[in-house]
């Protein structure tokens, strides 16, 4: 029982992150900007999305169950760090698509990657698969990355709502 509650536990935290981008929507300003032709059409998001944080929820759990002993330490800094992804993910659309602050929501992208490879790095020592299981977020946070990165610089400022000559 124990360790269901501690699976819904992640899963919550994956739900959570997951709200905060039903909450903010690229809506018809995101549709509006200049972005690369290698963009994913919106539908795929929605559904790549849940797939991650299925896998997320699932590897955290792995992780927390199969850690015993030594190697607990090393699970547990994989947890944290799977704890600072997973916070990072739920900031990033209230930025990029609430604030319109894409260069701010760069640096939280690129912090969410650091993270996922200290969490891969913790799940690893415990359960190899559990870390396996983090790499597909790993490359599409990469993907998003660059996105974000193209949309940030692919748009002058005043397509962020900000007076043009601004740093965005």
């Amino acid at each position: 029982m124990i360790a269901f509650l501690i699976l819904v536990g992640f899963g919550g935290a994956c739900a959570a992150a997951g709200l905060t981008g039903m909450l903010f929507k690229p809506g018809l300003w995101y549709a509006g900007l200049a972005k690369p032709r290698w963009t994913p059409p919106n539908i795929l998001f929605p559904i790549i999305w849940t797939t991650l944080y299925v896998l997320m929820a699932w590897a955290a759990w792995r992780a927390a169950s199969a850690s015993a002993g030594t190697e607990a330490l090393l699970a547990s800094a994989g947890l944290g760090f799977w704890t600072l992804q997973i916070t990072l993910n739920a900031l990033w659309s209230p930025i990029f698509f609430g604030l319109r602050r894409p260069k701010i929501a760069l640096v939280v992208i690129a912090a969410m990657e650091l993270a996922l490879l200290g969490a891969i790095w913790g799940f690893a020592a415990v359960d190899p698969v559990a870390a396996a299981m983090m790499v597909p977020t790993l490359i599409w946070g990469g993907w998003a990355a660059a996105l974000n990165y193209s949309v940030w610089r692919m748009n002058p400022p005043d397509a962020f709502g900000l007076p043009q000559g601004a740093a965005h």
